[in-house]
């Protein structure tokens, strides 16, 4: 009897362990919460539900200009009004007039931002897309209505 609840544990220790090492190749957290579902194998945060703000003269407002950085790379400059930047809030529940930014390269998400100004080292050669979409603290996109508070930057990259 001894042997057998010994082999028994020792099957669910292992078995347990073998579990979280396939769930975490996988993007699996232990809350469920699935990292590489969309968005080629990044996970989109921007796809949740979006929490509307109403248009009025307190609502956020959202610009993004790309420039050329003289030694390497690029640097975006996001422009809010009546949005603050909060690192400090990260990851909780939703206060409003404050959060983060996203910024995706051609549709895949390169960063969350806590800041005025990012430095994107390296963008693809062409036509390159650089969107920011503006997120609440737990992550959900910010809208206006039922406009997102998302902007579009084209830039040409002749090469980095």
């Amino acid at each position: 009897m001894d042997h057998k609840l010994g082999m028994l544990l020792i099957g669910l220790i292992f078995g347990g362990g073998i579990g979280f090492l396939i769930a975490a190749g996988n993007g699996i957290t232990l809350d469920g919460h699935d990292h590489v579902a969309d968005n080629g194998g990044r996970h989109d945060h921007a796809a949740m539900a979006a929490i509307a703000l109403p248009a009025d003269v307190n609502a956020p407002t959202l610009a993004a200009q790309v420039i050329k950085d003289p030694a390497s790379g690029w640097n975006l400059h996001v422009e809010t009004t009546n949005f603050r930047f909060a690192p400090e809030h990260a990851s909780t529940a939703h206060v409003a007039g404050e959060g983060h930014a996203h910024v995706y390269v051609n549709g895949k998400k390169l960063a969350r931002i806590y800041a005025n100004w990012y430095h994107i080292d390296h963008l693809p050669n062409g036509d390159v897309m650089i969107e920011v979409a503006l997120n609440s603290n737990d992550h959900n996109q910010l809208s206006v209505g039922t406009k997102p508070l998302r902007v579009s930057v084209k830039v040409t990259n002749s090469n980095d």
